[in-house]
């Protein structure tokens, strides 16, 4: 249901949290941003919505996305300086969407991962079907101190119909990372049936705007400014810990 259209207010509402930790808004290494240009639409939309710290997460996928540490670094600092140019006032830290695949095998045995504050690690897994040892993995990176965090699993299709699938993982450590374009309806009825499910039940952990273009940017402005957000943040806002992920 991208169902309901909101109308925007005069004054944007701001979200209750500074730290976005899911965004695609680094240029031109993925289906994200494909410029400078857009990178900083989406940064002043994001500052507009009280966001003062951007995890940029683009990425890294077999095929499709192969990014290493270089090329995400070099694109990384061209948009800081253009930051700098531009006087916004935006954190911004380099991170990694890791899609659990054979590219990612790869990299995790080479010791490239590119890990948020505090040693986070941002993985994704396939929308066909859950990773054959997602629990070995999980248990294997825990135990050389990473921290997981799963990327939107209300939208992984196989988990809507098992929700004591959520539960089991989230015992074992791994932290979910729920989209707010997912409450919108922007990914399906399926994705925001599980989204709010994963809210009744506590298991979000962090909110992210997976932000991919200032379309994206709009709808969520849009939808915070909604009735329908203010409700859903009072029963959120106790659980998250988006501005934990520190040093």
């Amino acid at each position: 249901m991208l169902g309901k259209l909101f109308r925007r207010n005069k004054e944007q509402v701001k979200l209750f949290y500074h730290t976005d930790v899911h965004s695609h808004i680094l240029p031109g290494v993925d289906h994200g941003s494909q410029s400078i240009e857009q990178s900083l639409e989406m940064l002043r939309a994001e500052a507009e919505m009280g966001i003062s710290r951007v995890i940029l997460t683009s990425h890294v996928t077999a095929i499709t996305f192969e990014n290493t540490r270089e090329t995400l670094t070099d694109a990384f600092l061209k948009l800081k300086d253009a930051v700098t140019d531009e006087g916004l006032d935006m954190e911004l830290y380099l991170s990694a969407e890791y899609r659990m695949d054979e590219y990612y095998d790869k990299e995790y045995a080479a010791d490239h991962l590119l890990p948020m504050p505090g040693n986070h690690v941002l993985l994704e897994n396939s929308f066909q079907q859950e990773l054959m040892n997602l629990d070995e993995l999980l248990f294997d990176m825990q135990v050389k101190g990473y921290r997981t965090i799963l990327a939107h699993p209300e939208r992984y299709p196989y988990y809507s119909r098992r929700h004591k699938r959520y539960e089991q993982l989230h015992n074992a450590g791994a932290r979910f990372q729920v989209n707010i374009l997912s409450f919108t309806g922007y990914f399906g009825e399926e994705a925001r049936e599980s989204a709010l499910w994963l809210v009744k039940n506590h298991l979000i952990d962090y909110l992210g705007s997976d932000m991919h273009n200032v379309k994206h940017a709009h709808i969520i402005m849009d939808y915070i400014n909604s009735k329908e957000w203010r409700k859903l943040s009072r029963e959120i806002e106790p659980i998250i810990k988006n501005d934990y992920i520190t040093d």
